[in-house]
């Protein structure tokens, strides 16, 4: 679970700020916060972010999205970090840019923190919290690793810091050098957050195909109740050759694809494909969507023929129900979550996810969003919510409305909101 996370000198984040996930003392909808007894601390299963356009809302996204592909993918020698600073300011375009997570990996809270430029990692630091105390297992400074007593004896570990690449980060490093350490933290990264971007495609939707996936069942009951016309998705084998690939991609495929794996291709107009090795044949299957005619029976579409807001709703699903497993440590962050899709059936999804929390869940979903519907005090708690604000600079700012004392839990915050007492809202110039 994300504990918090700060950002400083990235895209409209000039200066720094703090998102923190740890509830107040506020008792609305207690019974659904994740308590972490050992720690003493409770955290919130979900924040909304709202924003005018261009206000920083995709920018927070991208920012958690860098960190994650910093840790997780790394980056090439001798290429640049693509870290982006603050452009308006020609001071902050020659600054390093920081970034610091603290997380809830298992039952142990760790904070990660780096601050890089381009070219290099200028500083990182992993820390592992206890309840009682802090214990620092490195702290990469003037290019030294600065163990914790406890690791600095470990000659392999100093082996591996001294071939860790300016531009690289040592959490990465350490992890390709099978060292694990470390690990845990990394593969939350790698494993647990998941981002999905507005016109982020392609989802796990072998699960609305594949009948022995734990899921199959659930998604196919849920689909036909979502108004979409589709009553069921389903496969239908083709040839791998007509798949209308480029010959270089289906020779890199035959070899890459090993006996039993299988992986999930996307091609113009949102057609999806299945493609699995048996034995020494690739067999691909077509994602079809199935509608009832008028005579009862079913009608077979191209899923290129669904509409958008039903696209979204089946990249969208899976997470939503991952997410609602009573076992799942996941954290979804979704950028404009109501892109494509009605208010209501957002608000659906999003109830739906809240009534599976309760106090020993670890799954947690973040959303950026316009809709102003779901900014009602029934469904989100006030440090649930959260505002981007960008200034006359272009400078952007993050505030809860957990700040706004005088806020009362059974007042309808949209009117004051729309009003622009609560800051959030575009600055429109002209007159209509």
């Amino acid at each position: 679970m994300i504990v918090s996370f700060s950002i400083e000198n990235w895209m409209s984040f000039k200066n720094p700020v703090s998102f923190s996930m740890i509830s107040t003392r506020e008792r609305q909808h207690g019974e659904r916060i994740t308590k972490i007894d050992k720690y003493q601390m409770r955290i919130l299963p979900i924040a909304a972010l709202y924003g005018g356009n261009a206000s920083g809302k995709t920018n927070f996204f991208k920012a958690l999205n860098f960190v994650k592909n910093l840790v997780v993918k790394g980056t090439q020698p001798d290429s640049m970090i693509a870290v982006e600073p603050f452009r308006l300011d020609d001071l902050s375009m020659e600054k390093p840019s920081h970034f610091k997570v603290e997380l809830l990996v298992d039952d142990t809270v760790y904070e990660f923190s780096f601050t890089i430029t381009r070219k290099a990692v200028i500083k990182e630091k992993l820390v592992k919290i206890t309840s009682t105390s802090e214990k620092v297992l490195y702290n990469r400074m003037n290019n030294k690793p600065n163990f914790d007593k406890s690791l600095n004896k470990d000659e392999f570990l100093h082996f591996a810091f001294r071939g860790t690449r300016n531009n690289q980060l040592f959490l990465t490093n350490s992890v390709s050098q099978n060292i694990d350490t470390f690990r845990p933290v990394y593969n939350w990264f790698k494993n647990n957050l998941i981002l999905i971007a507005p016109d982020s495609r392609f989802g796990p939707f072998e699960y609305f195909i594949d009948e022995k996936h734990p899921l199959y069942n659930t998604m196919s009951k849920i689909l036909p109740q979502l108004d979409t016309g589709i009553i069921h998705l389903g496969g239908e084998e083709v040839p791998f050759d007509n798949i209308p690939l480029s010959d270089q991609l289906k020779t890199r495929l035959l070899e890459e694809i090993e006996e039993g794996k299988s992986i999930r291709i996307g091609i113009n107009n949102d057609e999806r494909y299945i493609v699995s090795r048996i034995g020494d044949d690739l067999i691909a299957r077509k994602l079809i969507s199935l509608h009832k005619k008028l005579d009862g029976s079913e009608i077979k579409f191209d899923f290129s023929q669904e509409s958008d807001g039903s696209k979204r709703i089946i990249d969208l699903l899976p997470a939503f129900l991952d997410i609602a497993e009573s076992n799942s440590r996941k954290v979804y962050v979704i950028d404009e979550i109501d892109r494509s899709l009605h208010t209501l059936l957002t608000r659906q999804l999003i109830e739906t996810y809240l009534d599976n929390c309760f106090s020993d869940s670890r799954s947690q979903l973040l959303i950026t969003t316009h809709d102003i519907l779901l900014m009602d005090q029934r469904l989100l708690r006030r440090d649930e919510m959260w505002v981007t604000e960008r200034d006359i600079n272009g400078v952007s700012n993050l505030f809860s409305f957990s700040e706004f004392k005088d806020v009362r839990y059974d007042k309808d915050i949209r009117k004051s909101y729309l009003l622009g007492r609560m800051g959030g809202i575009p600055r429109i110039l002209f007159n209509a």
